[in-house]
Order: structure tokens, then sequence, then C-alpha cells
């Protein structure tokens, strides 16, 4: 659970990037698919966190709840300045002009959310990462890892760079022997393929404080791809209760378990993040 003013054990290194996370304010409205009622949580909480916690850059990432309105999303990337990228959500029948503009305004991947309240379905995943991978786009990718083998062929004929969410987000944590785990470490080893080490207690059965089912995979993940490996806190945890809510300093302290040295969490907090969102 969150604790004011508590500070991580792990000291950020300059230029450390949050590459996933999401902004709610009460006065955008909610799209039709949206799910749940999100927390209001305005860029200013946000930056209050990232501050105490020691990080300095951050990938705003457009939440389900809004369907294609980037509106919200625009306006906290503006607001972080320099520092911020964005990740959105888009129709297939979005125009190359409005591509270009939501590049101009720093955002890097399109995001395909595969769970209910996603908007954008597996048919149209091929096409759309053509398209955006023509503004230097990547796709971001949150599915049931569980389901990976199936969806291996299409990701592999994906040309761009693929980003998969939260340490594969196995719904059911799933040993490293496994055949969809597997299938994760074999899409890591085309070069294109990334990984954010996130959220493990959305999925995590063990629990806090080092959730280790989930764990003993982002350990697997670290030591097969380290140079493709991004960190991230997804705050403001919008899928759990608010007093079950972990504190982002924790968060930031499992890299002290998950990766075994400075100069592989240097990689990871700032390298793989400023190679991939272009900072």
């Amino acid at each position: 659970m969150a604790t004011e003013g508590k500070r991580p054990r792990l000291m950020a290194p300059p230029g450390a990037c949050d590459t996933h996370m999401h902004i709610y304010e009460d006065r955008f409205k909610l799209a039709p698919t949206a799910t749940f009622t999100p927390p209001h949580s305005p860029t200013s909480a946000y930056l209050a966190m990232r501050k105490r916690i020691g990080v300095e850059r951050t990938v705003v990432v457009q939440p389900s709840g809004y369907g294609a309105d980037n509106g919200c999303t625009l306006e906290a990337m503006a607001a972080m300045g320099a520092g911020a990228r964005g990740i959105a959500v888009v129709e297939p029948g979005v125009a190359d002009a409005e591509l270009e503009r939501l590049t101009k305004a720093g955002m890097r991947g399109i995001r395909y959310f595969m769970l209910p309240g996603g908007l954008l379905p597996w048919e149209s995943l091929e096409t759309m990462a053509s398209r955006v991978g023509n503004f230097g786009w990547h796709v971001q990718l949150q599915l049931d890892g569980r389901l990976l083998p199936e969806k291996e062929p299409l990701l592999r004929k994906l040309k761009g760079t693929l980003v998969i969410d939260h340490n594969g987000k196995f719904l059911e944590p799933v040993p490293v022997d496994h055949p969809s785990f597997k299938c994760l470490l074999r899409l890591l080893e085309n070069g294109r393929t990334w990984v954010k080490l996130s959220a493990p207690y959305e999925t995590s059965k063990k629990g806090p404080p080092l959730y280790p089912d989930v764990g003993v995979l982002a350990k697997a993940l670290v030591k097969a791809a380290p140079e493709r490996c991004v960190w991230a806190t997804n705050w403001p945890h919008p899928s759990i209760p608010r007093d079950q809510c972990p504190d982002d300093a924790d968060l930031l302290d499992l890299l002290l378990d998950w990766a075994p040295d400075d100069a592989t969490r240097n990689k990871i907090l700032v390298d793989n993040p400023a190679k991939l969102y272009g900072f």
C-alpha cells in the first residue's frame, strides 16, 4: 500500500523512465466501451509520485477507458514537457494527417489492449502496425500471455517493433518452462520484441513484497534480453482497490531482485527506453 513520502532503496539513475502509466481526469468523458470508472488521477499527483521515487521521464499510455479520444493523454504529455512520450489508441480509419499530428505531440506507439474494454480488434493489427510504422511507431500489446502461442504466427509477421506489457501478463502465472512463456522468449529472440517489467500485482497469486511467481518470469526475461526490457509503475494502478495499491517506491525496488547489477538496471531504466521512445 502507498506510503506518503516513502522513497525507494534503489536510487534511480539520471534519465530513468517510467514506461507505462495512465492519467485520468474527471472532466474527460469515458468511452462507451469503458468497463469501470477510474479514480481521478491528475498529472500533478503523478508528478509528485515521480519526484518521490526519483524518476525523470514518463511514457503516458492511453487508457482503455477513453477509447480513441487521446485528449487527456496528450494534455498530460504536454504538461510533462520534453521528458514525456505517449502511446495512443487510434481507429483503423485514422488519417495520416492525424498520425502526423500525434507523432509531433510525442506519440510513439499504438496500443492494442486485448482484454475487456479494448477498442481495436486482432483483425486490424497487421494493417495498423504497418501504417503507424511509417511514422516510427511501435505496437504496444497487452493480452493474456497464455494466448501467445495462438497469436505467435501473427506477431511474427509484424515488420516493426512489438512491445509486450506486464511481463507478458499471464493471467494465471505460469512456470518458466510453460509453452506460453517459452513463446514469449522465442519472440524476444527476433530482436524486434520488447517487454515491460511491470504490474506484477495484477497477476501474482503469491503477492508482495516480491511477487515471486511473477518475479521468476521477470528474472528470466532480463536474463534473456536485458537490452530489450523496460520498467514501469502502471500508476495509478486502476484495476485494483485503492487500499490495495502497491507503493511505487516498492515497485522500483523490485529491480533489485529482478536485475542482477547496476549496469543491467541502468539499461532497463535509462538506455533501453531512450532507444525505444526516442528521448
